[in-house]
């Protein structure tokens, strides 16, 4: 009898790239879920304050400034080009987050010691991000409320954690 090599290696390679294909698609959709989240809470607030879409216009000006210092972000007029440009960032950037917590959360199934540092770790992340926008944009934490974008923030984290935790009913987390 010769021995045949590679033949029982391709179902499990073909198994774990679709695997991580799934993954990764279901963490864009989750990084979709979460921008458009966001996205619809700061809308509603915009349009509550007089002012629709100005907080993304906002945004997307400190963002791809132009020239606009930080200190005169309050005097910033709205502009659809900036409007689009961020969103559209803003919507990769949580995509991308997405697949990675969907792929952190797939190693996570296989083994449930990981599932409490990868929890840990999307806590700090959330945390510094607000720490370096106090730190970094100040002034445009004047011109938005801080509190509208912690809790938009949150409420974009819980929405893309309650699509990843349907998506992977059976994920146990252990300290």
């Amino acid at each position: 009898m010769t021995p045949q090599f590679g033949t029982s290696s391709l179902p499990l390679t073909e198994s774990y790239t679709s695997e991580n294909s799934k993954l990764y698609v279901e963490g864009i959709i989750a990084g979709i879920i979460g921008a458009a989240t966001i996205a619809i809470w700061v809308l509603i607030l915009d349009t509550i304050n007089g002012r629709p879409l100005y907080t993304p216009s906002l945004l997307g000006v400190a963002l791809f400034g132009r020239g606009e210092p930080l200190s005169s972000m309050e005097s910033v007029s709205f502009s659809l080009e900036m409007t689009l440009m961020y969103t559209w960032v803003h919507g990769l950037a949580l995509a991308v987050i997405g697949g990675v917590a969907s792929r952190l959360l797939g190693l996570a199934e296989h083994n449930p010691n990981l599932g409490f540092g990868i929890l840990l770790l999307f806590v700090v992340l959330g945390f510094g991000f607000v720490g370096a926008a106090f730190v970094f944009a100040e002034p445009l934490l004047h011109a938005l409320t801080w509190p509208v974008i912690l809790l938009g923030n949150l409420l974009g984290a819980t929405a893309m954690a309650g699509y990843l935790w349907y998506r992977h009913p059976n994920l146990i987390i252990r300290p």
